[in-house]
């Protein structure tokens, strides 16, 4: 099969994942080169029918995680398809797999098996809540994973209901948690020639992800609630009300507020002793805040956006997804590359010698299916 040109090139990862966090991590190792099999049922990745939206017939959840493979549907009920696979496994550098935890054993393609007779592989799980007696148990869905962590009762309005996040975040957290397992297991085989069984779950990946928020109970004995879209910690840095609309803005440390007050035209609120330091404008938000929407609401959005951005205040307006696109078109990120007319994100990290290649378009079902047969037969 053909190599790409990225850091990654020459490695094959066989996918046996489907949905989202294993397709996103591998999708970011195509992306630098890799040569990813993406292996489906005979019905499809799931997310093949999870629509709409649809761009010229197909999902458009399906086509943001699976550019730059190859598909190959393997009924794994056949023992035929079984050996194809178990052939996949045996070549592969590395494998990718969200079945429930032992879900694979059956076929010969769990860890232990493959790893009998392919040592250097590096076989990555992803699972909801671990491999042990009690969580591979657990449907691993993201939605239960963001009620259980705690990060819904730290979402919505004080008062109000508990909500979920826009996207599948956790899926996410632990596609990336996987790519940095799988790139830091391949370099320990640069060393000692063997390969590994990195584990993610997305409980695990919730917790870490929540960073302050769950350090605030396990290092602070806290339990974080609800703030609607204020920080715990800092004010302000939160959306305030222009004459239009919501600017968020961020004033991180001392400096950036005075420069937010003089900017706003009440410089003295740097020097007041209720506002002169983060932790007492924190405490004492409720005081401060009506004091600097007296004078946002005198102009529009963006045109103190303009003023506070050039004071070296961080601030933005509240976009919808073409509003943020577009965003970053102005800015230069050119954040859209387009593969056999599929426009899709541009892949978030750049290098200087091995850029990331978008060489495939999502692949429709088994569509190198008899090409992967003949290679795996030679």
């Amino acid at each position: 099969m053909p190599a790409g040109k990225g850091p990654l090139s020459g490695i094959l990862v066989a996918d046996f994942s489907r949905i989202l966090a294993g397709p996103y991590a591998t999708m970011l190792l195509a992306d630098l080169g890799a040569e990813v099999v993406k292996v489906e049922a005979p019905g499809g990745d799931d997310t093949r029918s999870w629509q709409p939206p649809v761009r010229d017939g197909i999902s458009t959840y399906y086509l943001a995680v699976n550019r730059n493979k190859r598909s190959i549907a393997l009924d794994l009920k056949d023992p035929g398809d079984v050996a194809v696979a178990q052939e996949l496994a045996r070549r592969a550098d590395v494998l990718i797999e969200n079945f429930k935890p032992g879900g694979l054993a059956r076929f010969g393609l769990d860890y232990e098996s493959v790893a009998a007779v392919n040592p250097r592989l590096v076989y990555a799980s992803i699972s909801g809540f671990g491999s042990g007696p009690r969580g591979a148990a657990l449907p691993g869905y993201d939605l239960i994973v963001q009620a259980i962590s705690g990060l819904m009762s730290l979402t919505g309005d004080p008062d109000g209901e508990p909500f979920r996040a826009g996207i599948s975040v956790f899926d996410v957290m632990a596609g990336m948690h996987a790519t940095i397992g799988v790139l830091s297991a391949l370099n320990a085989r640069h060393e000692t020639g063997r390969g590994q069984h990195v584990e993610v779950n997305l409980l695990s990946s919730a917790l870490s992800g929540l960073v302050n928020q769950s350090s605030a109970y396990v290092a602070g004995g806290v339990v974080p609630l609800r703030m609607g879209n204020s920080h715990p910690s800092l004010f302000p840095y939160e959306p305030l009300p222009c004459s239009d609309g919501e600017l968020i803005i961020t004033a991180g440390n001392n400096n950036q507020f005075r420069r937010l007050t003089e900017v706003l035209g009440v410089p003295e609120l740097a020097d007041d002793p209720r506002f002169d330091r983060n932790e007492k404008r924190t405490a004492n938000r409720e005081e401060l805040r009506p004091l600097l929407v007296e004078r946002l609401r005198t102009r529009t959005r963006m045109e103190w956006f303009g003023d506070i951005i050039a004071a070296g205040v961080p601030c933005g307006p509240i976009n919808t997804i073409d509003g943020g696109v577009a965003f970053a078109e102005d800015i230069g990120l050119d954040p859209v590359v387009t593969i056999d007319s599929i426009p899709s994100v541009r892949n978030p990290i750049t290098f200087s010698e091995t850029p990331a290649e978008y060489r495939l378009p999502p692949p429709s079902l088994d569509e190198h299916g008899a090409e992967l047969r003949r290679w795996l037969k030679e």
